[in-house]
């Protein structure tokens, strides 16, 4: 099996994926500013289910921003240890070619 990824790609994901945590917080701050008018105009199970979410919508954007803290977490988790792999395949290949014996592969009559 090949895996071929290119060495930015990680990093480009991670970006991306910061703008996004970024917009989801912008986004639900709307929906809660959205809502406040709201607040008062509803009765019985109605106003109960409108309360629980207006209580919670602090806890409910704690916890999708932590979720999305640890996503992001483990992309840059994984550029690093690819970039380390990386690296270390290189100085691996340099160093079995220092430590070959090239000339005796040769096939020459000498």
């Amino acid at each position: 099996m090949k895996f071929d990824m290119g060495s930015s790609v990680l990093s480009n994901l991670n970006s991306l994926s910061q703008g996004s945590s970024t917009d989801l917080g912008t986004l639900i701050r709307q929906l809660i500013q959205a809502a406040q008018p709201l607040e008062g105009k509803f009765n019985g199970a109605g106003k109960v289910a409108f309360d629980s979410f207006k209580s919670h919508s602090d806890e409910i954007t704690a916890a999708l921003n932590g979720s999305l803290a640890a996503l992001l977490g483990g992309q840059a988790g994984m550029d690093a240890a690819f970039g380390e792999g990386d690296q270390e395949q290189g100085e691996n290949a340099k160093s079995q070619m220092a430590a070959a014996n090239f000339d005796a592969a040769r096939f020459s009559g000498r």
